[in-house]
């Protein structure tokens, strides 16, 4: 049964949230300036970014992720940060770490906190699976907690904080990958594919000439943290979150130990699937949706917002075993099975 939700936005938030839905495509607008075609994976940042979500981002060298990352930032008037991870980044190199100084007025020596990359609004995290687990797990605490301990010392980090982390998927020799649970704290999995032949033509033109765009910087640092606290208001019905909890339980192989099995898990999923994805899944499916329901001009959540949301929300979620690699299964194929098996009404 759709049962709705009683909460709705103000009139003053309805007239807010459409003027900052022009504001952003008004962004993406300008980013395509720059970025020549790739609009679904602008789109996804962008999302990632109003739900307060950190992304993987998975492509071939070549594709302009790290111009992408610099476009969009530009356009929020973001401060930004690259780190490049190599296997000799110590955690200090991306925290920041304290240093002694000299106090030249007091004649006194004292230890003083110098910050790392790590403190800006968006952080690349380019190559993160060339880093050791040591170093990784410093970025990831920092996604987490939004904030770094140095020497016993917490430093909060900036607001709005979003980071971005890339992988190169054809080179893993001498890699550390990021563990099935570490790549949970990540909202969105995307993938960068090579651009079309007329998109590509234009890439060429456009990067050999002399010609460069002009960016217009089109939203604030706080009209994007209005937009992350309108996020979290927009009402999503009861069948709603019942859809994106039966999409994410339905990935799962094997039920809870002493939990009866459920017919409703289909045989390809325990054929092809290792593991499912978790609660933080169904978590992140409605607050991305509810990013994009703002995004397409609507003040509530639907399920197709929901099945927009499902590929990049659960393809690092979903492990697939051996069965699917030797017959070409993908993560991606599962979602796209699993989706019509789920009723619209979310019973």
């Amino acid at each position: 049964m759709s049962d709705l939700n009683p909460i709705i936005l103000e009139d003053d938030e309805v007239a807010t949230a459409e003027r900052l839905r022009f504001a952003c495509q008004k962004l993406l607008g300008e980013c395509g300036k720059v970025i020549v075609g790739q609009e679904e994976v602008l789109e996804q940042l962008l999302l990632a970014v109003l739900a307060r979500g950190h992304s993987l981002l998975v492509g071939v060298p070549g594709l302009a992720k790290t111009l992408m990352v610099r476009t969009l930032a530009d356009g929020m008037s973001l401060s930004f940060n690259r780190v490049q991870f190599t296997p000799d980044l110590m955690p200090t190199d991306i925290t920041g770490t304290e240093i002694l100084y000299d106090d030249k007025a007091s004649g006194q020596r004292g230890f003083r906190f110098v910050p790392g990359p790590i403190f800006a609004n968006i952080v690349l995290a380019d190559e993160i699976n060339r880093t050791p687990p040591k170093t990784q797990a410093a970025l990831l605490e920092a996604m987490q907690e939004r904030q770094v301990t140095v020497a016993g010392t917490r430093h909060k980090l900036p607001d709005p904080f979003f980071v971005l982390a890339t992988q190169n998927p054809i080179e893993q020799e001498g890699t550390y990958p990021l563990p099935e649970a570490q790549q949970d704290r990540f909202m969105f999995n995307i993938r960068v594919n090579y651009p079309t032949e007329a998109d590509e033509f234009r890439i060429i033109d456009s990067t050999t000439s002399a010609r460069r765009p002009q960016l217009e910087r089109v939203i604030t640092a706080n009209e994007i943290l209005q937009m992350q606290d309108l996020v979290l208001k927009v009402p999503a019905a009861q069948h709603v979150i019942r859809f994106a909890g039966k999409l994410a339980r339905i990935t799962r192989p094997k039920p809870n130990p002493g939990e009866p099995a459920t017919a409703a898990v289909p045989d390809f999923v325990k054929k092809y699937v290792s593991f499912g994805a978790g609660p933080r899944a169904g978590q992140s499916l409605i607050l991305a949706a509810k990013a994009r329901a703002i995004l397409y001009g609507r003040t509530y959540v639907a399920i197709d917002d929901v099945r927009a949301v499902a590929p990049p929300v659960l393809r690092h979620r979903v492990i697939t075993n051996y069965h699917a690699e030797a017959e070409g299964i993908t993560s991606d194929d599962v979602i796209a099975r699993l989706l019509p098996l789920i009723p619209r009404d979310g019973e």
